[in-house]
């Protein structure tokens, strides 16, 4: 994916527009044979400096987010929505097409394939291109003519507006996931698509090199990066 994703590390770079705020990272979806769905966001640049969460559409419809710090919870809990967020370390680590995440009561391992004709397509994408709204606008109009949910752009909450530059994807593979000590089962399809926002995830799992764009509403209060 460019080079295998990095951990999360403290002198990574931060975005620091007050209006219109960037996210460089990885966003991890996948399916579970127990109904389960799991949405990783893996930033290693983002107006909070590096860190993770997890976002949660159980089985019984229950929106859970999973963020490590009250600041990321809050921005992300306007931005999407949940029935209810938890306040948790949320490690991740890579190695070797691995990816291990531990999030309170989240224990999960995944793995990533190779290439697909998509993601050698996506990875050419030059970052300074992906970073434009104006691209993502462009390529929500051939994604809202595939059967996935996905999007591209959209509203938020807060009266927020998100963008979506994706710019390199791999397959998942498999994923082994324990819940609260309950085994949610083996690899399965993003179905149904997750609710937390405008749009969903790939139907098939996998992981996106992304960048993401949200400007705030009218009205908002300036936002200012962690020094």
């Amino acid at each position: 994916m460019g080079g295998d994703p990095p951990g999360v590390s403290r002198e990574r770079g931060r975005a620091t527009d007050p209006a219109r705020l960037r996210f460089d990272g990885w966003i991890a979806g996948t399916g579970t044979s127990s109904g389960t769905r799991i949405v990783l966001g893996h930033w290693a640049r983002s107006p909070f400096g590096p860190f993770s969460d997890v976002m949660v559409d159980r089985a019984d419809g229950e929106r859970l987010l999973l963020a490590p710090t009250p600041e990321t919870a809050d921005f992300i809990a306007l931005t999407y929505a949940f029935d209810a967020v938890r306040i948790v370390p949320v490690r991740v680590s890579v190695e070797a097409g691995t990816w291990t995440v531990r999030a309170g009561a989240l224990d999960m391992r995944f793995t990533t394939g190779r290439r697909g004709p998509l993601g050698l397509v996506l990875r050419a994408v030059p970052g300074a291109l992906a970073r434009r709204p104006a691209w993502s606008a462009l390529l929500d109009v051939p994604a809202r003519l595939l059967p996935t949910g996905v999007r591209t752009r959209g509203s938020a909450g807060g009266g927020r507006r998100e963008w979506y530059g994706a710019r390199d994807l791999r397959p998942i593979v498999t994923v082994s996931a324990v819940f609260e000590g309950d085994d949610l089962g083996v690899m399965a399809p993003v179905e149904p698509p997750v609710r937390f926002g405008f749009g969903s995830v790939p139907r098939r799992p996998s992981v996106t090199r992304v960048t993401t764009t949200v400007a705030l509403g009218r009205g908002h209060t300036p936002f200012r990066s962690r020094a």
